[in-house]
């Protein structure tokens, strides 16, 4: 797989249907100057608007439609994108997506089904729907329309001038932090840490079983990183890269969502604010000297504050 070829080919697929998300230094979040890119700022609150959007325009989708299950973010954005581009599009969603993330994604227009239990019950009723109508299924992380779509974060990243010497990137099922991997692994010798919390460590365990294997997922970020098992992409580019996992708990990452907020008014979901709580807690130390990136990948917090 020529993967810089595959995002660059993104990139111009996505151009002008995407947020070019901006970036900051930040001497208020730790005890040095971190680089930030506010990727919670995309259309509908997250990344995965740009791999939705390449997974539709380079594909032929059939006349039954798009098809995808979400913990919520990429059921958003694929149904965002499917009323943009003129396609009807089914969504299934588990309970634990919770009121915020079901109500974005019905502001969409798609056609929502919020099934009981978690992302892997939405995942199978979403697989029968696809075996049933034809319709096409866009999947979250691990297909490579999907990671070449999200590769173009850090393609844009560097293109707005990122000299850091390492990216902290959150991960869920992978497809954000395999994008990143891809693009880096011709690019650039900048090092990207995995950071996982504590409760839903795919990665993490897949690295150390020497294969995707499932995992239990609970905790407050579990609607967005709360994939059972990690994509085997990810897991390949991260074996590949010898990627490092920084594991950090709930109350870290709701420190980082604090301190965001306090320090620069960026309201974030705990998702979007892992990456940063490894700074936080010490679950990434830096070297002396080293100058280090967060991604800050999702804004949709649950409660909505101003729902009412």
């Amino acid at each position: 797989m020529d993967w810089t070829q595959q995002i660059e080919l993104a990139a111009g697929r996505i151009k002008g249907h995407v947020q070019v998300t901006p970036v900051m230094t930040s001497d208020a979040v730790w005890d040095s100057p971190v680089d930030l890119k506010l990727e919670q700022t995309q259309h509908m609150g997250s990344f995965k608007t740009r791999g939705a959007f390449n997974t539709l325009i380079g594909s032929d989708v059939p006349s039954a439609g798009i098809v995808a299950a979400s913990g919520g973010n990429h059921g958003a954005a694929v149904a965002y994108a499917a009323r943009s581009l003129g396609y009807a599009a089914r969504i299934f969603v588990p309970e634990i997506a919770g009121p915020a993330k079901i109500a974005l994604i019905e502001s969409a227009g798609a056609d929502l089904t919020v099934v009981p239990g978690q992302y892997a019950d939405a995942a199978a009723m979403a697989a029968e729907y696809e075996q049933k109508t034809g319709a096409m299924q866009v999947h979250p992380y691990d297909a490579q329309l999907t990671v070449a779509g999200q590769g173009t974060v850090l393609r844009e990243w560097e293109d707005q001038g990122l000299t850091a010497d390492t990216v902290l990137i959150a991960v869920g099922g992978g497809g954000l932090i395999a994008g990143a991997l891809a693009w880096a692994q011709g690019h650039s010798a900048r090092k990207i840490i995995a950071v996982e919390p504590e409760t839903c460590n795919a990665l993490d365990a897949a690295l150390k079983a020497g294969e995707p294997v499932d995992v239990p997922i609970s905790g407050v970020a579990a609607n967005a990183l709360g994939a059972r098992r990690i994509g085997s992409i990810c897991y390949d580019l991260a074996k590949a890269s010898g990627t490092s996992v920084a594991l950090v708990p709930d109350k870290a990452i709701e420190d980082a969502q604090s301190v965001l907020w306090r320090a620069h008014r960026q309201l974030v979901e705990p998702a979007g604010a892992c990456a940063l709580a490894a700074l936080r807690c010490g679950a990434y130390l830096p070297s002396a000297g080293e100058r280090v990136a967060v991604l800050v990948c999702g804004g949709n917090i649950a409660p909505d504050p101003l729902a009412n």
